[in-house]
């Protein structure tokens, strides 16, 4: 079965993002790298407490050249874009898997074979770029390399305590996320009306605990 592999915090841009977690968590960042095929690049923070677990932060990569199609997380949405320009958001979140084959949805849209550096994986992207169930169904990752990336990052004290997902229809979510085992992974709750759909996630830091949305 699926297990949750990472969030993904987007921003404007990669300084910004960085700076506006750090300073909201207590805690550095360490390095990531760049993702050539979709024009992106990262950051990244390990989460204790569970196995394989961390946090990106990602942005659109300004020395990067426009992907051929639209860049995943909705970051080339004008509505995204919008969103992001006020502040940096918890946008996403990806599940690890050990056969994409097996587990990806109709709304997974295509696999993509990707790479950072040493890294490896396959990935499932919509056409549109626009990361499914308003971001709340996760995205699935497939490692093709032995080793984890959380693995090589420093244990900075930030654990996820808990991941929340309100959605103006949460039953509509409900029966994917128990297809891929992680039905107790995300404890979903309904929008009041014409609020629109928002992932939420709590984690233990050294400087208590953290909203991030």
């Amino acid at each position: 079965m699926a297990a949750i592999d990472h969030l993904v915090v987007a921003a404007r841009d990669l300084d910004t993002g960085a700076r506006w977690l750090e300073e909201r968590l207590g805690v550095p960042l360490a390095p990531g790298g760049v993702h050539v095929a979709m024009g992106t690049h990262n950051r990244l923070l390990k989460l204790a407490g569970r196995p394989d677990l961390y946090l990106e932060v990602i942005a659109i990569d300004p020395a990067g050249a426009p992907p051929a199609r639209p860049r995943w997380f909705g970051l080339d949405d004008p509505a995204q874009q919008a969103r992001l320009a006020a502040r940096p958001h918890l946008v996403h979140w990806v599940a690890r898997s050990d056969n994409l084959a097996r587990d990806a949805l109709p709304a997974h849209g295509d696999t993509l074979a990707m790479a950072r550096g040493a890294y490896r994986w396959r990935i499932t992207v919509p056409a549109d770029g626009q990361a499914p169930g308003a971001g709340l169904l996760p995205t699935l990752i497939q490692w093709d390399v032995p080793d984890h990336p959380a693995r090589h990052l420093p244990d900075a004290g930030c654990a996820l305590m808990k991941l929340e997902g309100f959605h103006p229809a949460p039953a509509s979510l409900a029966d994917d996320l128990e297809k891929l085992g992680l039905a107790r992974e995300l404890a979903l709750f309904p929008t009041e009306s014409g609020e629109p759909a928002q992932l939420v996630a709590y984690l233990k830091t050294p400087l208590g605990l953290v909203e991030l949305d």
